[in-house]
């Protein structure tokens, strides 16, 4: 296919956005929120800054920069964050503040860094070791929050924390053991420690789903851990190495011969209602790429993730009035909390979240598998 197309998306997602109001972010948009320090922004800032690392165009730094310069003030503090929300969401962003801190020296993103790590060190923990999902989500563990926190959490550990991983560690492992169905070979959304969640089952504490972006966000920050741990970390790569093989080779099997993506619940293709969607499926395409470039899986897995990417390319990617838009990303889903019971792990609730164009949940993964389809010509 024509990649340049793709650049030209990019373009138009840089030159109509502005950091007050992005066009990727929908949510905000839809609900009127005022400008505030996300996950949603931390997902293209990400995806942007890998662009600028390959290709050298100053226009991608300069955009994140002047970005991010809207929201983090001189004195370290941030616009709109709260530390004390414990919200794994509002961490996600605090990863381009490392590489913009490294390129400039300016030291509010340094202090702004320390902030961040303020929560990460008081963040409430289940009995397993695992962080809460958010203050308001108690004993709860969503596939979520392991890539909103733990990358950022790897990276402070190996530029300013000593190296020390094993919390990082044990808190993949607790995932996997209890989150993981070896049967079907697929995590479940979420996982309550307590069992007392509406929607956790009794006996597990675990949600009733597989929904496809959460295992994404997953797959992403096992690969992105294990690509910042530094070489003498051997024994805790390994680990997550034999985790994430182990996830990835057993996702290899839903994909849909007819679209070669992945569907909003992984394991019902073609049922009614469900659908082939775009960000999940990005996520794990750029795993795997990522995942056979690093050697952590089979180099076929390559070919795989290029064909899931070039899958979402063919069915969502489209040009309307000479704009480029990209399609099929569920807007948002989630577990409760206790007074929106309608969010329920169900396979009708996954189904029936608003499905939109241009999201960043879903282009910022988008681009992200891009750049690992720039690394293979």
């Amino acid at each position: 296919m024509n990649y340049g197309v793709i650049d030209r998306y990019i373009d138009r997602l840089i030159e109509e956005t502005k950091p007050e109001a992005p066009i990727w972010n929908i949510e905000n948009i839809r609900q009127g929120k005022k400008p505030a320090w996300n996950y949603i922004d931390g997902c293209m800032m990400t995806s942007l800054y890998s662009i600028y690392k390959l290709t050298g165009e100053k226009k991608y730094i300069d955009f994140i920069e002047k970005f991010v310069d809207y929201y983090v003030f001189e004195d370290g503090t941030i616009r709109g964050y709260d530390v004390e929300s414990y919200n794994l969401d509002n961490l996600n962003e605090g990863r381009i503040l490392f590489d913009l801190y490294a390129l400039t020296g300016k030291e509010k993103y340094s202090k702004a860094i320390e902030l961040q790590y303020s929560q990460i060190k008081a963040q409430p923990r289940t009995v397993y070791g695992n962080f809460w999902h958010k203050k308001i989500y108690e004993n709860q563990v969503w596939l979520d929050g392991i890539y909103m926190s733990e990358v950022f959490y790897t990276r402070y550990m190996a530029e300013r924390g000593g190296n020390d991983f094993s919390e990082i560690i044990k808190q993949f492992n607790a995932v996997y053991d209890h989150m993981y169905d070896k049967k079907k070979r697929l995590y479940y959304h979420g996982w309550d420690t307590s069992k007392k969640a509406f929607w956790a089952d009794k006996e597990t504490g675990l949600s009733k789903n597989f929904w496809l972006r959460s295992i994404g966000w997953y797959t992403v920050g096992l690969i992105d851990v294990i690509s910042y741990l530094p070489e003498g970390a051997k024994q805790e790569r390994a680990s997550l190495e034999r985790i994430f093989k182990d996830t990835i080779e057993g996702l290899e099997q839903y994909i849909d011969k007819d679209t070669d993506m992945f569907w909003q619940v992984v394991d019902r293709v073609g049922d009614e209602g469900n659908y082939p969607e775009t960000s999940g499926s990005s996520m794990i395409a750029y795993a795997m790429m990522k995942g056979a470039r690093l050697g952590v899986v089979d180099k076929r897995f390559a070919a795989v993730g290029k064909r899931v990417f070039e899958g979402i390319c063919a069915k969502y990617l489209t040009e309307t009035d000479g704009k480029l838009n990209l399609g099929g990303i569920c807007l948002v889903a989630g577990l409760g909390p206790e007074n929106n019971r309608r969010r329920d792990g169900s396979y009708e609730y996954y189904i029936s979240e608003p499905v939109v164009e241009n999201d960043a949940k879903g282009t910022g993964p988008f681009v992200m598998a891009y750049t690992e389809i720039l690394q293979m010509k």
